[in-house]
């Protein structure tokens, strides 16, 4: 079973910038999609950003301009930079391997991260 594994979570001053990586094999990495998602306490998990296999992006509405995902030169890492963090971006970050269709990701019940946690605080 392949599972991706988040890292870069931490804790940061708001307007401050952080970079989480998700790495797993390559292969799977090159032919398929991965999402990017938050959960934040008390809240569902949420979608912030995907990246297709050709590398069209996706990005939710309350992080566009300020968060970029990117596969890395290797094709077995794929990014994401957060800058002008803000307080409500806290949560628990998940990278997911899945798929994309008509501009939609779909996740995989079975490839998901552990998780890496961003607290943004004064």
């Amino acid at each position: 079973q392949v599972q991706p594994v988040e890292s870069g979570g931490g804790l940061v001053q708001p307007g401050g910038s952080l970079r989480l990586s998700c790495a797993a094999s390559g292969t799977i990495f090159s032919s398929y999609a991965v999402g990017w998602y938050r959960q934040a306490p008390g809240k569902e998990r949420e979608l912030v950003a995907s990246i297709t296999n050709n590398g069209s992006t996706n990005y939710a509405d309350s992080v566009k301009g300020r968060f970029t995902i990117s596969r890395g030169n290797a094709e077995n890492t794929v990014y994401l930079q957060m800058n002008s963090l803000k307080p409500e971006d806290t949560a628990v970050y998940y990278c997911n391997i899945g798929v994309a269709y008509s501009g939609s990701f779909y996740s995989h019940p079975n490839y998901w991260g552990q998780g890496t946690q961003v607290t943004v605080s004064a």
